[in-house]
């Protein structure tokens, strides 16, 4: 990929980003469910991965930022940790309407 399309990619990553982000933040304020807390936290660590990224391209931070025995643990965190929030928040869900 050439580096006007890496930089269309990123920028568009972060512009999409922040304005799920700043909705999610709006709808945070608005409700006390617990599958509805656990997506928005799930947008807000995905968005903290986008713009970790992009910090590491410009070189800004390093992603051995946090590493453990070599294992880079932010990097892999923010990877992984907005998907095991919207699997909780879909457990919560079905848990809720089982119990019905």
């Amino acid at each position: 990929m050439d580096s006007m399309a890496g930089f269309l990619l990123t920028l568009s990553r972060l512009g999409v980003g922040a304005i799920g982000t700043f909705f999610a933040i709006l709808l945070w304020s608005q409700t006390r469910d617990l599958a509805w807390v656990l997506v928005i936290l799930g947008t807000l660590v995905a968005y903290a991965e986008v713009v970790f990224s992009t910090l590491e391209v410009f070189g800004i931070v390093s992603g051995e930022l946090l590493s453990v025995s070599g294992i880079p643990v932010l990097r892999l965190a923010l990877a992984n940790l907005p998907m095991l929030l919207l699997t909780c928040a879909f457990i919560a869900v079905i848990a809720r309407r089982r119990g019905r």
